[in-house]
């Protein structure tokens, strides 16, 4: 006998039995297959975990740019360098057994040279600003024409930055009111080292402004490096031309990390709107 024709339900029968399989579903899952987000969906919707959706770090690995950071984090950039800078600064008023160090430090690495006073230079305001502001108007212009809201924000946080700094040094320096190397003419107002601190913010603002533009984590490590080595460089280069005491350029670079840690943190809070696509 033949069997009788099964007949043709509509959309919305319910039949019992095992899902039928449509042609071109699993095509659907395969990686790089058209309006799939990721290999596990078939839809394009963004993937649900928050590692797939964050953008890149600052050296190049998922997450936040830059991940807000936890209490070790927070106390690595702001607790830490914030101790040092008292620590020192009180044994710098109270004339401690610190400076004692620091001057036979000092008396073994001061041996004036050409290039000494070349990358001590490298620290004035007249070369450190100017890189920052052609820095400032770059990112500006770049985060205008990509569309970004409020991209005059990073430039302004990090000239008002720029701005803060002597406004610091200058009161720390008649506060504490130290008196320079055997090699400066007689005088106070060496502690901490204004030249050390115009660098590392000038330097290194431009460095995190400059990083969201930076594609690969290769072009982000190596202006890390520049950076730093930059900033070595000018704190060594006034050291051995006798223009501070180490302990003046130490004290700078742990004030300058707060305030550019400051800096790193509000920039990752700003929204994805504000950032480059």
């Amino acid at each position: 006998m033949r069997d009788t024709p099964r007949p043709q339900g509509t959309v919305g029968d319910i039949r019992p039995g095992p899902p039928q399989l449509r042609p071109g579903r699993a095509l659907a899952h395969t990686t790089g297959a058209s309006g799939s987000g990721s290999p596990h969906r078939s839809d394009s919707r963004p993937p649900q975990t928050p590692r797939g959706a964050r953008r890149s770090d600052l050296i190049g690995r998922p997450g936040t740019t830059p991940p807000v950071p936890g209490r070790p984090a927070s106390f690595f950039l702001f607790g830490l360098p914030a101790l040092l800078f008292a620590l020192i600064t009180w044994q710098v008023v109270a004339d401690g057994p610190l400076l004692s160090m620091d001057e036979r430090v000092s008396h073994t690495l001061v041996h004036p040279d050409r290039f000494s006073d070349f990358l001590a230079d490298l620290g004035n305001s007249q070369v450190a600003v100017p890189v920052l502001a052609g820095v400032l108007a770059y990112v500006a212009w770049r985060a205008r024409h990509s569309g970004a809201d409020r991209w005059w924000l990073p430039p302004t946080a990090a000239a008002l930055l720029m701005a803060l700094v002597p406004a610091l040094i200058i009161p720390l320096k008649e506060l504490t009111a130290r008196h320079g190397t055997p090699a400066m003419p007689p005088g106070i107002g060496y502690y901490p080292s204004g030249h050390t601190a115009t660098a590392a913010v000038a330097y290194g603002s431009a460095t995190l402004l400059l990083f969201p533009w930076l594609r690969t984590a290769y072009a982000r490590r190596e202006l890390l490096i520049g950076c730093a080595a930059v900033n070595v460089g000018v704190g060594f280069g006034l050291i051995r031309c006798g223009y501070h005491w180490p302990l003046d350029v130490v004290a700078s670079w742990c004030l300058c990390a707060v305030l550019l840690s400051s800096l790193w943190l509000f920039l990752g809070r700003m929204t994805p709107d504000d950032e480059p696509e």
